[in-house]
């Protein structure tokens, strides 16, 4: 009764966005705003009608309803509940709801937000936002529908459909086979819906551009009604990314939180295009450039988001991210083709009415430092397309599947990287309109060198890894610059109204939240950088096989291995787990415990790391193997990470100073400043 429920509410959320679509576009054409209303209001529906559905199939998942494909392929009666809920979006099937879901939320507050703000635009917002939702509710219904039953054959055969095949019958299982036990790390829970939500939420701003497109408005009115959902989308997605990269860390015993895999690249891209985005169009608000730039990168981070699904999804990458082989791929490919040539032809036929009204007058402008950043991003965007698309043709065209390994990504982008660096340093003291390298020079020299200090330290104590200490010098530059910048501006607060320095400071950033939210986000990134560079250029490894009371060396630490526990008090999960003492110069730290978890279900081991954690380093170790009699010798690696916890630690700030810039500023700006404002 609840599948029959779920199901059919799921072909009437089809119906309503197709009629959506119809009736948006009657509406536009007939001047009939009573259609376009009616447009609107199925749209509308898709929200709560799609939420209808996903707890039906929750309440399969949780109730084990094992005689569902779907719920027999990622449940069993051993997992926690939380789990059971979690598999929503543990499968291909699932998850394409859930997508579903989380989309027609955000088009449901377009909606909302549309109806009241931008009346012109609602016929063709509807249109996109359904026009998408309408093709992931074709694969969910058509090609993976989570509603579909198991049914067997005399012959032994079994087959799952939504309907009885003749000569079937239902079957029952008593067990189902469980989510991969890689899903069952609390990052999983919360790790795919922030993806998602970044994903999805990348749609509206995408909407916005191409009803401007339609509509012939080439103001920057479309930016600033898009600017708060392109940020949120942006934030979701960076979030999503960081939660996969613990995720990672903590489960796949790389030693390490990003291994460059084709799936976690594929998420990168739109990440890079949207970044780049977020930047440029501020260009367009104060100085009226950019707007075709502007058009096109949200154009490629829609199409991206898109891409990175196509290629998760299809079975045509082979990664730990990867869903299952499927025959899905084509009508992705199909609907990519149809928008990304769509929105293309909408460019090019608006291309002249996109002019632009202001120019760039100065290579040391703001604006210009903006551009190049554009253009690093862009650049770096292109070496992981590069990456990801060469093993596909290298097999298509010989036959052989190519692969591309984390050292061609890391000897590419690293210099693109501290260029990036470079310009955060440098693009808060330069100025809008005409500027020279003499007073940019002006601007930046008092901080240069006060953070010559960090390199010139590193040199005396014997650092001779000059990546490492140009990277480390680009860190404390932007650092010194920002804190820099934000002192001085409060400075002159409060020596302009003759207030305090706090008063000063609270004023300065509620007027203007975007801007010192961003320098947040600045100061983030830069912790980031350090775990980066802590890991990257100092990470050392060892492996041994030791006895009982042995030991392992490594980066002053010596490892002691004690003992090793076999446990099977978890249903269906044998765990393995052994206890190592840590010390450093004859002084116990403490003790770590790395495992292996044996999941009987599914007969998949997973690694879980022992990890001793301080803002200094992480010792990490590894379980690989022991011998038939545990005392007889055990095989342990050990990564020493340098700084990694910063990583994480920036990305706590990072998510911070996004929240300040979402939130709205007291006074609003003009949207243009004068060639010698900053």
């Amino acid at each position: 009764m609840i599948a029959n429920l779920g199901f059919g509410v799921l072909v009437i959320t089809l119906v309503l966005s197709l009629y959506a679509i119809g009736a948006a576009f009657y509406g536009f054409k007939q001047k009939s705003s009573v259609m376009v209303e009616s447009a609107r209001l199925a749209a509308l529906l898709t929200f709560p009608l799609l939420t209808i559905v996903s707890i039906s199939l929750i309440i399969l998942l949780t109730t084990g309803r094992f005689e569902y494909a779907y719920v027999f392929r990622v449940t069993s009666t051993n997992m926690p509940l939380y789990l059971k809920i979690t598999a929503l979006w543990g499968g291909q099937a699932g998850s394409l709801l859930f997508w579903c879901w989380l989309l027609s939320g955000f088009a449901f507050a377009a909606a909302m937000w549309v109806n009241k703000k931008e009346r012109e635009i609602l016929p063709w917002m509807t249109i996109v936002t359904m026009f998408t939702l309408g093709f992931f509710l074709i694969l969910v219904l058509f090609m993976e529908n989570p509603f579909e039953r198991i049914w067997i054959f005399q012959t032994g055969d079994v087959v799952q459909s939504l309907f009885q095949p003749q000569f079937s019958i239902p079957a029952y299982p008593g067990e189902g086979m469980g989510l991969n036990p890689l899903l069952r790390h609390p990052g999983m829970v919360v790790h795919p819906p922030m993806l998602y939500l970044g994903f999805t939420a990348f749609v509206i701003p995408f909407g916005f551009a191409v009803s401007a497109l339609i509509t012939g408005r080439t103001d920057d009115n479309w930016i600033k009604a898009s600017r708060k959902w392109s940020l949120t989308a942006w934030l979701f997605l960076s979030i999503g990314l960081v939660l996969g990269s613990r995720w990672a860390y903590d489960v796949l015993g790389w030693g390490g939180y990003w291994g460059w895999d084709p799936v976690e690249i594929a998420a990168f891209m739109p990440w890079l295009t949207g970044t780049a985005y977020l930047h440029s169009v501020m260009i367009q608000e104060r100085r009226g450039i950019f707007k075709r730039w502007n058009v096109a990168l949200i154009i490629l981070t829609f199409c991206l988001v898109i891409f990175g699904t196509f290629l998760t999804r299809s079975g045509v990458l082979s990664s730990v991210h990867a869903f299952s082989q499927s025959a899905i791929g084509p009508l992705f490919f199909i609907f990519i083709s149809i928008m990304f040539a769509g929105s293309l032809g909408l460019l090019l036929l608006r291309w002249g009415s996109l002019t632009t009204e202001g120019t760039i007058k100065s290579f040391f402008s703001r604006e210009s430092l903006f551009l190049f950043n554009n253009l690093l991003f862009m650049a770096i965007f292109l070496i992981c397309l590069t990456g990801v698309l060469f093993p596909l043709f290298s097999e298509i065209f010989t036959g052989q599947k190519v692969t591309v390994g984390p050292p061609f990504y890391k000897s590419a982008t690293g210099p693109l990287f501290g260029a990036l660096l470079l310009l955060m340093g440098i693009v808060p003291l330069s100025a809008w309109g005409s500027s020279t390298a003499r007073n940019l020079g002006k601007e930046v020299w008092k901080p240069a060198v006060f953070s010559m200090l960090l390199p010139i330290g590193l040199l005396f104590a014997g650092m001779r890894q000059w990546g490492a200490v140009l990277a480390l010098w680009l860190v404390s530059l932007v650092v010194i610059i920002t804190l820099y910048d934000y002192a001085r501006s409060v400075w002159i607060m409060a020596k302009t109204n003759h207030e305090g320095i706090w008063t000063a400071f609270n004023r300065l950033t509620s007027r203007n939240r975007r801007r010192y939210g961003g320098y947040i986000i600045h100061l983030g990134v830069v912790l980031m950088a350090l775990g980066i560079i802590g890991i990257e250029f100092f990470q050392t490894q060892t492996q041994g096989t030791v006895k009982k009371g042995d030991s392992l060396q490594l980066a002053g630490y010596t490892l002691t291995y004690e003992d090793l526990n076999f446990d099977k008090t978890k249903v269906g999960i044998q765990v393995t787990q052994a206890s190592i003492s840590l010390s450093r110069n004859g002084k116990l730290l403490g003790h770590v415990y790395p495992s292996l978890e044996f999941y009987s279900e599914s007969e998949q081991r997973v690694t879980i790391p022992g990890v001793r954690s301080t803002l200094e380093d992480d010792l990490y170790v590894i379980l690989v193997d022991w011998l038939p009699v545990s005392a007889e010798g055990v095989t342990f690696k050990v990564f020493h990470n340098p700084l990694i916890n910063w990583f994480w630690i920036g990305s706590i700030v990072f998510a911070i100073g996004a929240l300040a810039a979402l939130w709205p500023d007291r006074v609003k700006k003009p949207s243009h400043l004068s060639a010698g404002e900053r």
